[in-house]
């Protein structure tokens, strides 16, 4: 008997942007269970706040029956324990991501060995799309509907409206 293969997708997601719905949409067919787990605690000066960005992630991903979306705060490997993940999901857009994401894979290694890493690459279309660039063109008061759902465009264009 198998047991379920559970993973963990972590990230700011600030925005959440179709590049990380797309890896998500990758691994929801892969895997049977997917977690999104968006990062309260980071070093990051995020536009939104955690609960919005939980909220926005639900939205965006209620389509998918095996896929849960929930904050945390904290060491990720300890939020991957909590939850019963065999492996973490980390996206690679191109060579540079990869170094970064190779200390990190190894680092997580070291303090949950029983942890392991899958890297996913998404189509084409998405290997340039970042939530900070997103976050710059849309400050600039760039159209950003090619890079985002509906649902996180009017989110972005309310945040800043009010700001």
């Amino acid at each position: 008997m198998n047991k379920p293969i559970k993973v963990v997708y972590p990230g700011t997601f600030d925005p959440i942007t179709l590049g990380h719905e797309d890896l998500v949409h990758r691994a929801a067919r892969l895997f049977d269970e997917v977690i999104v787990a968006v990062a309260g605690s980071t070093n990051k000066n995020t536009v939104f706040s955690l609960e919005e960005r939980t909220a926005l992630a639900k939205e965006v991903f209620a389509k998918y029956s095996n896929v849960k979306v929930l904050g945390f705060d904290g060491l990720l490997m300890q939020f991957v324990q909590d939850q019963g993940a065999q492996m973490v999901i980390r996206g690679l857009r191109a060579a540079s991501d990869f170094e970064y994401e190779f200390q990190l894979a190894g680092m997580n290694r070291k303090l949950y060995p029983k942890l392991e890493t899958v890297f996913l690459t998404p189509s084409e279309e998405y290997m340039f799309v970042s939530s900070s660039l997103v976050r710059e063109v849309a400050k600039l008061g760039g159209d950003v509907h090619q890079f985002v759902s509906p649902t996180v465009e009017a989110a972005i264009k309310g945040k800043l409206k009010a700001q």
